[in-house]
């Protein structure tokens, strides 16, 4: 017989960060999902063999268009999605370079500050990862910058 595992849906994805071109103080990354018109984390399902981290940091990649460095892990996230249960473990990770282009699945990215974010995230079960976030040791401010430039759409 298989384990609860055997049904739970693995996915992986990161609490994007940056610190603002203007103001200099932290912003995190949400992602806009047409299909669900919610705001949530950039994540997804990894692929069969993935390790988690490599899924998250493909996952941010494709939905923000940033190259990201991973840091700690966060608490990972459980529940139910579409009746199935779900895992999906998160990274803090430092946005280092940027370009976004919508597709079908991500239309539109917002970086927040955390309160901001906090109250704009759709899923209650969302919100406790900009705590945790903020609870990590102040990152330092390096010389990466992430200017994030929309396309247009044509």
């Amino acid at each position: 017989m298989g384990s609860p595992d055997d049904t739970t849906v693995q996915a992986a994805g990161c609490v994007l960060w940056r610190r603002s071109p203007v103001t200099g103080e932290l912003e995190v990354c949400l992602v806009h999902r047409p299909k669900y018109d919610d705001w949530s984390w950039p994540k997804g399902k990894l692929k069969r063999g993935e390790e988690a981290l490599a899924g998250a940091l493909r996952e941010v990649a494709e939905e923000t268009g940033c190259r990201a460095v991973p840091g700690a892990e966060l608490p990972t996230q459980r529940y139910l999605a579409n009746g199935r249960p779900k895992r999906v473990r998160y990274w803090a990770a430092e946005a280092v370079t940027c370009e976004f282009s919508p597709t079908d699945e991500v239309d539109r990215v917002l970086w927040l500050t955390p309160a901001a974010a906090r109250a704009r995230l759709t899923q209650p079960h969302d919100r406790p990862l900009v705590d945790a976030l903020l609870a990590l040791p102040a990152p330092e401010s390096g010389t990466r910058t992430c200017s994030l430039r929309k396309r247009s759409v044509t």
